[in-house]
């Protein structure tokens, strides 16, 4: 069974736009799922649509040799641009695309040729793909989605718990409401903390082989993306990879994990940009006006799946049981508020004699709103945060608890 993801009604709704529809993300994540739903909603209204795969190899030998032979697999031929606007437009969903050898001089002889008569929606493993290989000669031509791992409401629909979805509905939507279901809302909430969202390691019941899944995902897909991505010394990008997990939420000193790890500045950039571009970490910025007073490089890191953070430390204990909840807590809050603002918006805020929030998201020059995270919110004081609140009055100030999790932020 096929369930709609968040992000499918954005792509939806962008099929009739004449510029392909890209979806990228993470391996595992749900992208060639999402590719057949398209397929079954365009199929069912009439329309004339091919899937194609370039993880088969002729299909791919083909389409490198010349992108006008991927037609060779399908039984229809779209109308060239220049010959006028066709009767029906041809769908063409093709899934990996990143494995073509230029994946940019395809899509783009594909868009110039049939422009308009050709619609094309692909899917690519990683945004490392699109940003080494799809070059500028793609601006204006593209659109590009990202999928992540399942946020905790669609988590509730893939584990069958419609109920407790709807429940997540009826409290964001009446904020007096008091939900009946709040002890079960919490039992898989603490769940999701510990397994994460990929939806194979959801949808499976059995605790060892949710483990098991998780493995596979750290050892065997990983391990993909660091071949294909030409990382060299995979023990050393591994042992930052785990580095990094036990640091979520923490300031990453690049210098001193070169120290650790044993491998040159350089090695580290390039390490940290494929996890970044593999959809695996994010390194967020600071927040800053005073240059002299507030932190302005070093960025903190969060992890896009909190079950994979917790595999690579073998960390898949009860939260009961865990010294590290407040990290994984923050990393949700991280996770829920990307859903809600541009990554680039979101920030944190330090000072050089350590005061800090934890994300800073400014929805216009000046303002926005700021939040500290906090397992319980007595641990809260407002009065240690003045100097922010001082020096950013338009910035509103909350705190956020576990009690928090299905707020609206």
């Amino acid at each position: 069974m096929l369930f709609q993801r968040s992000l499918y009604p954005h792509v939806e709704n962008h099929l009739p736009d004449k510029r392909h529809t890209i979806i990228t993300g993470a391996r595992q994540v749900g992208k060639t799922s999402l590719l057949r739903l398209i397929h079954q909603k365009l199929k069912a209204e009439g329309h004339l649509v091919f899937q194609l795969s370039l993880e088969d190899g002729k299909v791919l030998s083909d389409i490198n040799t010349h992108p006008d032979n991927v037609f060779l697999h399908i039984p229809a031929l779209p109308t060239p641009a220049q010959n006028g606007q066709a009767e029906k437009r041809l769908y063409l969903l093709i899934d990996e695309v990143q494995y073509a050898a230029d994946p940019t001089r395809f899509l783009k002889f594909l868009y110039d040729k049939y422009e308009g008569n050709l619609k094309v929606v692909a899917t690519g493993s990683s945004a490392f793909y699109i940003d080494r290989k799809f070059t500028d000669s793609l601006a204006g031509r593209k659109r590009v989605f990202q999928l992540y791992t399942l946020s905790y409401e669609e988590y509730l629909v893939f584990i069958g718990r419609n109920d407790l979805a709807e429940e997540v509905n009826m409290m964001r939507e009446r904020p007096e409401y008091i939900s009946s279901h709040s002890t079960a809302l919490k039992a898989v909430f603490y769940q999701y903390l510990i397994f994460g969202g990929y939806p194979a390691v959801a949808t499976e019941p059995d605790l060892l082989e949710k483990k098991l899944l998780l493995d596979e995902l750290k050892n065997a897909y990983v391990k993909r993306d660091i071949a294909e991505s030409g990382v060299s010394m995979e023990a050393k990008f591994f042992l930052l990879f785990q580095l990094l997990a036990d640091q979520t939420g923490n300031l990453v000193n690049r210098h001193e994990l070169s120290k650790t790890v044993q491998v040159d500045f350089k090695t580290i950039e390039n390490y940290l940009y494929v996890l970044e571009k593999c959809c695996h970490i994010h390194l967020m910025k600071p927040f800053f006006r005073n240059i002299q007073k507030e932190l302005t490089k070093m960025p903190k890191v969060y992890f896009n799946d909190l079950g994979l953070r917790n595999a690579l430390l073998n960390r898949l204990d009860p939260i009961e049981n865990r010294s590290d909840k407040g990290a994984l807590l923050e990393n949700y809050f991280y996770c829920r508020l990307r859903q809600q603002y541009e990554t680039d918006q979101l920030k944190f805020w330090r000072t050089a004699d350590q005061h800090e929030i934890d994300f800073v998201a400014e929805t216009s020059f000046g303002q926005g709103r700021a939040y500290e995270v906090k397992w319980n919110k007595r641990n809260f004081s407002a009065e240690k945060l003045k100097k922010f609140t001082a020096a950013y009055p338009a910035f509103a100030l909350e705190c956020l608890d576990e009690t928090d999790f299905v707020s609206l932020l």
